[in-house]
């Protein structure tokens, strides 16, 4: 359990990273909560249950779910019409918990236990080949979510985060090599001849290289 504020109402929210609270994860609301710039009542996944936790933790009086981040509802699962994918894989990355696998211009599938039913992977599919399954009936909120789900979620979500990080972090060397490169004998990798020509891209690649440099030293 974590001992700020944010964090303790990171720990008590439902770990869905929904974004339909208006901010980019679970981890977003709750500093934005911490700091007063949001209201207890902006997570439909947590539903009635979850304001009245928010409240309790934050002091502030309970208050009924803002029906302009939607409504509390009974848990849903992501399911993908096998006919109709055409492995566009916009799905996979829209996924905050990695919880749809698949590679370009194949079938994707639904890992069931890990999907949060977040929604995110319904507005970017360009085929509208994904559907929402009721799973848990007429539980709602918190009855139709559990800690061990919520922990499950917030764990995958947080190695997603730390493989994209890398991944960019690998595909920004690459860039960087491929520059360096260039740099160490710029005639032979450009198709001008033109002293004057070959010191203005001299110039904008080492340029480029310095920002890419202070932007990893800075991360």
């Amino acid at each position: 359990m974590s001992s700020s504020l944010s964090g303790r109402i990171h720990d008590v929210l439902p770990q869905t990273q929904c974004k339909r609270c208006g901010y980019p994860d679970c981890l977003g609301y709750a500093q934005a909560l911490a700091s007063g710039e949001a209201d207890i009542n902006q997570c439909p996944p947590g539903g009635a249950e979850g304001v009245a936790r928010l409240a309790a933790l934050t002091d502030r009086p309970v208050k009924p779910l803002d029906p302009d981040f939607g409504a509390e509802g009974p848990r849903t699962v992501a399911f993908i019409d096998e006919d109709w994918c055409i492995g566009c894989t916009l799905c996979i990355a829209a996924c905050p918990v990695d919880a749809i696998v698949g590679t370009n211009k194949r079938m994707h599938t639904v890992l069931e236990p890990h999907c949060t039913g977040c929604e995110l992977c319904l507005p970017v599919c360009p085929v509208d080949c994904i559907l929402l399954e009721n799973v848990t009936g007429e539980a709602t909120g918190w009855n139709a979510w559990s800690p061990t789900q919520a922990a499950q979620a917030l764990r995958r979500h947080e190695a997603r985060s730390i493989r994209q990080a890398r991944e960019a972090d690998e595909h920004q060397q690459r860039l960087m090599a491929k520059a360096e490169l260039k740099l160490s004998d710029i005639a032979a990798h450009s198709q001008h001849t033109d002293p004057a020509v070959l010191d203005k891209k001299r110039t904008v690649i080492e340029a480029a290289l310095q920002k890419a440099r202070a932007k990893r030293q800075a991360g």
